[in-house]
């Protein structure tokens, strides 16, 4: 399942938030999930993650192991082909 993730800084960044959120992702492919691209953003969110899980509770695991660094809401995705098909 794919899901997309905007995500909420919960104080300003610095190096060391930076380099516990990179560690996070590095050790996510161990828990199933596969980081597909992410995005520092400017505007009402300060991450755009988009990502890969077998299920919504991995997606869900995911959400609560960051939420120390950022808020979050994560989004369920699915191609436009897909969806065109339950049409």
């Amino acid at each position: 399942m794919i899901f997309i993730s905007l995500r909420k800084m919960r104080r300003k960044p610095d190096k060391e938030d930076a380099n516990k959120l990179d560690k996070i992702v590095e050790n996510l492919k161990e828990k199933g999930v596969k980081v597909l691209s992410w995005y520092w953003t400017l505007g009402r969110y300060d991450i755009v993650m988009i990502f890969e899980a077998a299920n919504e509770k991995e997606a869900m695991k995911f959400a609560v192991d960051i939420s120390g660094v950022v808020a979050s809401e994560t989004l369920v995705a699915i191609s436009r082909q897909e969806a065109i098909g339950l049409l």
